[in-house]
């Protein structure tokens, strides 16, 4: 005897000839809107390394011309957002801290904008701030430095100790800038001052990227034959800074030097394949670079960091 065939009609037609109860199931109650999400921590390995992304906070901006692209016209902003398929009304900002575990110390580069948020990050990715051993300040705009210190002057990472550039240090002591003073001149017996191309610990090397700030720092990361760079402010969008490094940035301190880092850096990133860790591009901020005419391309990161 022969099996009757199985085709999209027959299946369809036996749904249709069902009660609307057998082939929904019963009547539930709506599930609520729980609102856009994502997750608080990102972690990969690079060599002996583990490397840690922290979602400290996000949030919109409006007018993000305002910030971004200061130096061209509304209609070549317009074209190149809607090239990237991104809207001109508003942004959405990112602020990521990351840890990096040496195996020998934790290394936290920067602290978010305060400390409730920094510590909560920290909480998703399994730390407490008590094992933070080294503290590195790429530089001090109040969103790197505002998890240094909380309420009635208690330090936040207790064991830790401090590090940053002595250029980007001694700029904002100068500049009688209260955020400086609350957070970070409470901490200057414990910090240490460094320049270009010294050692932060083993395997993390500094990097002087200046123009966001005068002392604006990125750092190498090695271990096991593999790299990646802790890029910090050197571009802070993934398109509108990034994509096109003349564009001029509000928050850059001297926009022609900052132009000139970008170019530098993504040149080299570019050329050499490394993986960078950019504290404001979209979470989880790890990415590569490629050219694109007279420009670059920002290309986040799947899956090579996990292997």
């Amino acid at each position: 005897m022969s099996r009757p065939t199985l085709t999209r009609r027959a299946i369809l037609g036996s749904a249709a000839a069902l009660p609307l109860a057998a082939v929904t199931g019963p009547a539930r109650a709506a599930a609520p809107m729980l609102g856009a999400a994502t997750t608080r921590f990102n972690r990969v390995t690079l060599g002996d390394f583990e490397v840690t992304t922290l979602l400290a906070a996000t949030m919109p901006r409006p007018e993000p011309q305002s910030i971004f692209g200061l130096n061209v016209s509304a209609e070549e902003f317009a074209q190149v957002s809607a090239a990237n398929n991104i809207p001109t009304d508003q942004a959405q900002f990112f602020f990521t801290p990351t840890v990096i575990n040496t195996g020998a110390e934790l290394v936290l580069f920067d602290t978010g904008l305060n400390p409730e948020a920094i510590t909560g990050a920290l909480a998703s990715a399994g730390y407490t701030p008590d094992q933070v051993d080294v503290v590195v300040i790429t530089h001090m705009h109040g969103d790197h430095i505002g998890g240094l210190m909380g309420e009635g002057a208690a330090a936040t990472f207790p064991n830790a100790r401090y590090v940053t550039a002595s250029a980007e240090y001694d700029h904002w002591a100068a500049a009688g800038n209260e955020g400086f003073d609350a957070k970070m001149r409470p901490l200057a017996e414990k910090t240490e001052m460094i320049g270009d191309g010294a050692s932060v610990a083993s395997g993390i090397t500094a990097m002087s990227a200046a123009g966001h700030t005068p002392g604006h720092t990125a750092y190498m990361i090695e271990s096991g034959g593999k790299s990646l760079v802790i890029a910090a402010d050197f571009a802070n969008h993934y398109v509108w800074s990034l994509g096109y490094p003349d564009w001029e940035v509000k928050f850059d301190m001297d926009k022609a030097q900052a132009a000139a880092t970008r170019r530098k850096v993504l040149g080299m990133l570019a050329a050499d394949k490394i993986p960078f860790i950019g504290y404001h591009m979209p979470f989880p901020a790890v990415g590569y670079i490629e050219t694109r005419g007279d420009g670059f391309q920002y290309v986040p990161a799947s899956y090579q960091l996990m292997l």
